[in-house]
């Protein structure tokens, strides 16, 4: 298993930005121009950028025969690669990817203000019982605990948003995840990593072989090894 992480500079130059989209199948610079925020676009780019230059360094596989599909609910895949499993999230600054051998979730979102009753209608009861005995400030960092773990699970089972968040739960302790769920994916593990005090980011797979370390790729330094890597 491994996990990438890329901090987005807020201004890219156009012709970095350019240069990066030429590498992308005529299908994805479309979907990436469609975008109307430059950020959104940025973030998109970052995201295929990223996967393209793992999947060509990992599975020995040159960037023009890299063809993404998709399952009945969006989860993308690539078809003729054995033993091969992604995921990709990103929000604000940021653009992860989690890579292993085996189907893996990730998630990270940036804490911002939120409706916290939003609980009351996604979280688990208990989940819910739990945020509302905590302060206000506490209160919202779990909240996009629970947020990122749930996202990360249903990003690893490959339903998406068709599974409810309320048919599966977590609670805290410490530095232990507990999760509870009827549903028929159970024996996978979780773990949260702490990038940047303003983000919650977490990981769900069914290898309990977590990283330590992140690979952390500086935006300047992708933008380099794509030049050589995914011409």
């Amino acid at each position: 298993m491994k996990i990438y992480t890329v901090k987005i500079n807020a201004q890219v130059e156009k012709n970095i930005f350019d240069e990066l989209l030429s590498f992308l199948s005529d299908e994805e610079q479309k979907k990436i121009l469609r975008f109307r925020r430059y950020e959104d676009a940025l973030r998109g780019l970052t995201s295929n950028i990223l996967l393209r230059f793992i999947i060509v360094s990992l599975c020995k596989k040159k960037n023009n025969s890299i063809h993404l599909c998709k399952n009945e609910y969006g989860k993308p895949y690539i078809k003729d690669i054995d033993n091969f499993h992604f995921n990709l999230s990103h929000s604000g600054d940021w653009v992860v990817c989690a890579v292993d051998s085996a189907t893996i979730g990730i998630d990270i979102e940036k804490i911002h203000d939120v409706d916290l009753n939003l609980s009351a209608r996604f979280f688990s009861k208990e989940e819910h019982l739990y945020l509302l005995s905590l302060e206000d400030i506490k209160r919202r960092e779990v909240f996009f605990d629970f947020w990122t773990l749930k996202e990360s699970y249903i990003k690893a089972d490959g339903r998406g948003l068709s599974l409810p968040l309320n048919s599966f739960s977590f609670k805290i302790e410490g530095n232990s995840i507990l999760f509870t769920t009827n549903n028929e994916l159970k024996d996978c593990y979780f773990r949260q990593y702490h990038i940047d005090k303003a983000y919650k980011m977490s990981v769900c797979s069914l290898n309990s072989d977590f990283p330590e370390n992140l690979t952390d790729i500086s935006f300047y330094d992708l933008h380099s090894m794509a030049k050589v890597r995914l011409t």
